[in-house]
């Protein structure tokens, strides 16, 4: 018995097939698919949502304090003149950031190599070229994670809807629980 479907396809082929739906199942929370894809999809965003639960809250709260130019009104750097030069005014800011113990950060790859980057047009800024990336990681670890954490597996729901029209394969609704 296999321990995978092939869906016809070439290792190449389905490895992106199955890394651009279950990045747009964890993006969208839901994805309309044939039923064998959606069992394979399943299997991998079952298993990158487990990840993320055992792993979202390792890591370390570290203060920072960053040397910031100061900007004016038009978001042009502020500069002053110092010994006849033309010198960028700098501030000091301190920020709290999240810094991952090493087995976030491995999960943190890990999940990297199954998502693909997505870009999203902010509605404000339709028609205009503008995209902003999306992390998917901390989505998952952000979101995602706190909302399964007391679930022990069994994420997704798959629903039937039918058969396709052009080839009478099994259609199935691939959600989020």
């Amino acid at each position: 018995m296999a321990k995978y479907r092939k869906l016809g396809r070439t290792s190449a082929q389905r490895k992106a097939i199955l890394r651009n739906q279950v990045t747009n199942l964890l993006y969208n929370g839901k994805i309309r698919t044939t039923e064998t894809r959606a069992k394979e999809v399943r299997k991998i965003a079952e298993s990158m949502i487990a990840l993320a639960i055992r792993e979202h809250d390792h890591f370390d709260t570290v203060t920072v304090t960053a040397k910031v130019a100061r900007k004016d009104a038009d978001g042009k750097r502020v500069k002053e003149v110092k010994d006849g030069k033309k010198v960028t005014v700098y501030d000091e800011v301190s920020k709290e950031i999240k810094k991952d113990q090493p087995s976030r950060l491995h999960a943190r790859r890990q999940m990297m190599k199954v998502f693909y980057g997505i870009s999203e047009i902010p509605s404000d800024a339709k028609g205009k070229k503008n995209k902003k990336k999306v992390d998917m990681v901390a989505k998952m670890f952000d979101e995602i994670a706190p909302k399964y954490e007391g679930r022990n597996g069994g994420y997704t729901r798959i629903i039937r809807i039918g058969q396709r029209k052009g080839d009478a394969a099994m259609e199935v609704l691939l959600e989020l629980v």
